[in-house]
């Protein structure tokens, strides 16, 4: 995949941060999602980082909140395996 982006930029701007998108005191359009280390989605509004899986964003709560606390300059560049 190289550098290429994990998802488009059609996508990014549609997807929304499913807490923050409830936060209305963040303006017209919370919960919008910024691409970090091409593997990771943030929410500025929510502070929830959701990763990127196998091309697929993992936009869980609790996926979510797992990594909210973590600075994303320590976000993993791989990911853990998921426990299933």
């Amino acid at each position: 995949m190289g550098n290429q982006a994990p998802i488009s930029e059609d996508l990014l701007n549609i997807l929304r941060c499913p807490v923050g998108v409830h936060d209305k005191t963040k303006g017209d359009d919370p919960g919008r999602l910024r691409l970090v280390n091409n593997m990771w989605l943030v929410c500025d509004d929510s502070g929830y980082k959701y990763p990127i899986r196998d091309g697929i964003p993992v936009l869980l709560p609790e996926e979510g909140l797992k990594w909210k606390d973590v600075p994303e300059s320590d976000l993993p560049s791989v990911l853990p395996p998921e426990n299933n």
